[in-house]
This record gives C-alpha cells, structure tokens and sequence, in this order.
C-alpha cells in the first residue's frame, strides 16, 4: 500500500487520505488483488470458480 498508493502522491487532508486508504483496501485489495490463499485468484474469481455451498437443514 505505500508504494501502490502513498507514496504516488501528495494528499491535502487527511480525510482525502482516509478516504483513499478505504477505497484502496475495499476496492482493490479485498476484491481484485489476487491472494496467494486463494491459489493466485481474486477472491471473486475464487467464488466464481468454487462450486455452491449448500446448508441443508
């Protein structure tokens, strides 16, 4: 995150900044940013890929 993100730019305030952090971590990192866990797919590429859980009750 500091080189992809804070170091790529001068912010003004720190709710600019806030706002640009939850965005970043929100948007990318927890939805297009692929994980090492998830076998190198993002996590909806993981979801599409994985077959339905169903809850039988």
């Amino acid at each position: 995150m500091q080189i992809e993100l804070l170091n790529r730019r001068k912010w003004k305030t720190r709710v600019e900044l806030a706002n640009a952090i939850f965005e970043y971590i929100e948007i990318f990192h927890n939805r297009q940013r692929r994980h090492s866990a998830l076998g190198y797919k993002t996590p909806i590429e993981y979801e599409l890929a994985s077959p339905a859980d169903t809850v039988s009750a």
